[in-house]
């Protein structure tokens, strides 16, 4: 996997979560207590032994910068390859892009002078603990252009009308392209990850932006489908789609199953992320907590259940939260009843106060409010 070079896009999807990415990318929203979105395609990169990695940004990426760092909790800090944030504007001649192909164009040069064969493409929507080594191997195996790692399963209307899906023949070879159609059922939905060879990611990219194309999806994968080899790899393992904000909530409860947090937070497949040092958690003798992730630095006071709590929460006595995620610095005052609600950072709820929200439509209250 040393010929293969890695791109991370953080921005693609932030309209599926306007909310949450009013101050940040796709790739800087917290997730699971500690991690954010863009440490999963990190992880799985360099674990997969992808040294080389590139991301590409666009807006609000201080927040991202912040968390990257230099790289070293991925050991992506190096000499020869490691981490490489690609800003918008990469050459005198791009804009701030509005597709993946754009997006592509203005990450050429760097992309030219990497050494490697073959590229790796991920955007930050799909948290899983997920091995390249294979779907690599099945790309040159096959001979195909392009590969696109998709999963076949039952989709609601909701779910489909923010995927590209695939309509493939016995050979896995894509037949047919749907972009955000209006169906529901069984079908192969995209995972927005792709493997291609550099070269023709080159020449694919140089051809779209002389005829004016910006969208991948649309101007290669669908338009160009009968004329390139594109080839789908099932992907069978764990994972999690973040396409709205109750997704979002619902990708988060669902590690408060053993089994599935087992099957994405694999031994020898660790998820990587930016260190904190905060003190252990402190529970009160009248506190009462279940079925919940409770980062450090948490003090817990009141009544907790099916939530995650990210670092330094505070719920005060008599608090009551239920179904919940809270992040950072997020403090429920005394005698307060929360249910299905989503804090953003630094968040202080007052004294007594009642917040409801519904599982389809969680609550979210916003970066530094007081309520």
């Amino acid at each position: 996997m040393g010929n293969v070079l890695g791109l991370v896009f953080a921005n693609m999807h932030d309209m599926t979560v306007g909310d949450l990415t009013k101050n940040r990318t796709m790739g800087s929203i917290l997730f699971g207590g500690r991690y954010r979105l863009i440490d999963f395609p990190l992880s799985n990169m360099v674990n997969s032994g992808i040294t080389n990695v590139g991301v590409i940004t666009k807006s609000n990426y201080q927040s991202l910068l912040d968390h990257l760092g230099s790289g070293r909790e991925w050991d992506l800090a190096r000499k020869k390859g490691g981490l490489y944030i690609l800003p918008p504007f990469g050459n005198a001649a791009s804009n701030l892009y509005r597709g993946r192909i754009e997006a592509l164009y203005g990450a050429m040069s760097f992309i030219k002078s990497a050494l490697a064969d073959f590229v790796v493409l991920s955007d930050c929507d799909i948290v899983t603990n997920m091995d390249f080594k294979p779907i690599v191997a099945k790309h040159v195996e096959s001979g195909a252009d392009i590969t696109v790692v998709a999963h076949t399963g039952v989709y609601d209307a909701e779910d489909v009308q923010g995927s590209t899906v695939l309509s493939t023949d016995e050979a896995g070879r894509v037949r047919s392209v749907l972009i955000q159609p209006d169906i529901s059922g069984t079908c192969t939905a995209s995972l927005n990850i792709f493997v291609m060879s550099k070269q023709f990611l080159i020449d694919m990219v140089q051809d779209a932006m002389a005829r004016g194309n910006v969208s991948f999806e649309t101007d290669v994968l669908q338009a160009k489908c009968g004329q390139i080899n594109i080839m789908a790899y099932e992907y069978d393992n764990y994972f999690s789609k973040i396409s709205s904000i109750a997704s979002y909530l619902k990708a988060n409860q669902d590690l408060l199953d053993p089994e599935n947090a087992k099957k994405l937070f694999l031994p020898k497949r660790a998820i990587y992320t930016k260190v904190s040092d905060n003190a252990p958690v402190k529970y009160d003798l009248d506190s009462k907590v279940i079925n919940t992730l409770v980062a450090d630095g948490c003090i817990i006071e009141g009544e907790v259940e099916n939530s995650v709590l990210f670092r330094g929460v505070k719920i005060a006595k008599g608090a009551k939260v239920r179904n919940c995620i809270l992040m950072q610095g997020t403090v429920v005052g005394p005698k307060s009843d929360i249910n299905y609600v989503i804090t953003d950072k630094n968040v202080h709820i007052g004294d007594n106060h009642i917040l409801n929200g519904a599982p389809s439509y969680p609550m979210y209250v916003g970066k530094g409010a007081s309520v």
